[in-house]
């Protein structure tokens, strides 16, 4: 377990962390640091707890809104596979048939 020291709102802050994560921890701090840096121009400084949850909320929404739009993304994957998948067995239905055909052509010609 290691620890790395992020600085949100010119507060310091020591997480702890699984060992490597550091580098990770660090750039969503600066993420949140952003956020919040947003809102104090925004708003001016109302106290740590209410701009961190504030930028908690833009976050969450964020995220919603990716996920969102990830659901659709995969739903639209899911139809695209159905679509190709019907006109892949449409072809080889196609194709089967046109086998049958040409041996009984083959057929035909072999008979005397």
């Amino acid at each position: 377990m290691s620890q790395v020291s992020v600085t949100v709102n010119g507060h310091p802050y020591k997480i702890a962390c699984e060992d490597g994560q550091e580098p990770r921890i660090r750039r969503l701090a600066q993420y949140v640091d952003a956020r919040v840096g947003e809102f104090v121009r925004d708003v001016g400084q109302v106290g740590e707890a209410r701009l961190l949850l504030l930028a908690a909320l833009v976050i969450a929404d964020e995220l919603s809104d990716a996920n969102e739009a990830l659901q659709q993304e995969q739903s639209r994957n899911r139809a695209a596979r159905i679509e190709v998948d019907g006109a892949v067995n449409a072809a080889a239905g196609g194709i089967h048939g046109l086998a049958q055909r040409i041996e009984a052509i083959a057929a035909r010609l072999e008979s005397p």
